[in-house]
């Protein structure tokens, strides 16, 4: 009940974020009054910090990625690409918006694309005037593919990269698993997103006030190293991933090298326009904190029984079948993120599977339904992951304020067929691959 309390109060300063204490800050206070309390030991940070470190570190870099990229122009560019081949036809534009946003989401990181694609978006439906009901189909939409298209590759979602490192996936191993999956969630998501939308978008519009893409560049050197850094980067990972090389090190590598190119600093700065300490104010530090903190609260749980109780309803669920073990735990795994917020869930969901008594192929299929369940899930209610939180926080700096209510009755009508339609992707993809 303790350990309960302790999260509870957490997640409430978590989700609340008095002014002045950050995520990072009122997860580690958490922390700290289960250490002082009993809940989890000195010996449980080690352990913690070994399951996450990577990961934190990884999102740190690909945010900082984003970051100079965005500052560069890239995604303003790539928006008005997007837009100046909608040939004025608007439902082509939202198909080409979702995938855009999918894209984006594959290779930074939902949070990457939440945080940086809407106030884009929300800029070019404003310059191509449309009505406020349009409008609101669009953020829906570029809200809803960053979660549901954060599948395909480790590095697209933290919760990708904790599952990984926990259960020792290599990078070429979950890719083979879960691009195909993937595909298959930003296809239902699309068609959810055109079915529930379609009515609100515009036939036709007008693309006189919009600017040539090239225009949105303002640092030429960072946007012509993009395409080339970014393939590199792929490539790097599935080549290092014999060699046990942890993401944190080839991402970080990555950011410095961009970093450097911003920086100018073999020039001593002469020429730059991107602002590189400004980048590293930016960059989220907090999570860091918030990723021990967190973790550490939720270990407690663990160890106050939550693990334990997890394990015997999975194990139970592995016995009713490769289906039903992998739509029960991926529809299980969405609820408590949606609950608690998916970086704490995922973990919950790690160990429980990590005590469960079921066949290897089930307990594989188990574990990649934790991570969709864990991904997609939270669109269920606005606390149910970071990115999910910082779009919210995007709209209403922008001046749209989506409530509490309004949100949860979107999440609760386009979820359910999206994660379903995923998890069976993975019922009968995975066993394919395996040859089975």
């Amino acid at each position: 009940m303790l350990a309960f309390v302790i999260f509870i109060v957490t997640l409430v300063l978590v989700i609340w974020q008095p002014k002045g204490l950050g995520i990072g800050w009122s997860a580690l206070g958490g922390a700290l009054a289960a250490l002082l309390l009993g809940v989890v030991q000195w010996a449980d940070v080690a352990v913690v910090w070994q399951i996450v470190w990577d990961a934190t570190f990884t999102f740190v870099a690909l945010i900082i990625i984003s970051l100079i990229l965005d500052k560069a122009g890239f995604f303003g560019w790539a928006a008005l690409v997007v837009v100046n081949r909608g040939q004025g036809r608007g439902r082509l534009l939202f198909c080409m918006i979702v995938l855009l946003g999918a894209l984006i989401s594959a290779f930074f990181a939902n949070d990457g694309a939440a945080l940086l694609l809407t106030p884009i978006v929300i800029a070019i439906l404003l310059r191509l005037e449309f009505s406020p009901a349009a409008a609101l189909a669009f953020i829906i939409a570029t809200g809803f593919i960053a979660d549901t298209a954060s599948l395909p590759f480790i590095t697209s979602n933290l919760v990708n990269i904790v599952s990984a490192n926990y259960f020792g996936i290599g990078f070429g191993r979950y890719a083979q698993v879960m691009l195909p999956v993937n595909i298959v969630s930003v296809i239902a998501t699309l068609a959810v997103l055109w079915g529930v939308y379609w009515c609100q978008i515009p036939k036709h519009y007008l693309k006189i006030n919009l600017s040539a893409p090239e225009t949105a560049i303002v640092d030429p050197l960072v946007f012509k190293a993009a395409f080339p850094l970014l393939i590199v980067l792929l490539m790097t990972y599935f080549a290092t991933e014999a060699l046990k090389i942890p993401i944190a090190v080839v991402t970080g590598i990555a950011a410095l090298i961009l970093l450097a190119l911003a920086s100018r600093f073999w020039q001593k700065g002469r020429g730059a326009v991107i602002s590189v300490n400004e980048i590293l104010r930016q960059a989220p530090w907090q999570i860091v904190l918030f990723s021990v903190g967190m973790y550490l609260v939720v270990y407690g749980l663990g160890n106050a029984g939550l693990t334990a109780f997890g394990a015997q309803l999975l194990t139970w669920l592995g016995a009713q079948g490769a289906v039903v073990a992998t739509l029960g735990t991926g529809v299980l795994s969405a609820i408590v993120a949606s609950v608690m917020n998916n970086l704490p869930s995922t973990l919950v969901g790690a160990l429980a599977i990590d005590s469960a008594q079921v066949p290897a192929a089930t307990r594989e299929l188990m574990i990649y339904a934790n991570v969709i369940g864990n991904d997609l899930g939270p669109k269920f209610t606005p606390i149910g992951s970071l990115a999910t939180l910082l779009w919210l926080h995007v709209l209403s700096e922008k001046g749209y304020h989506v409530s509490w209510g309004q949100y949860m009755k979107v999440g609760l009508l386009i979820t359910p067929p999206i994660l379903l339609l995923t998890l069976l992707a993975l019922v009968f993809w995975l066993p394919v691959l395996n040859g089975a």
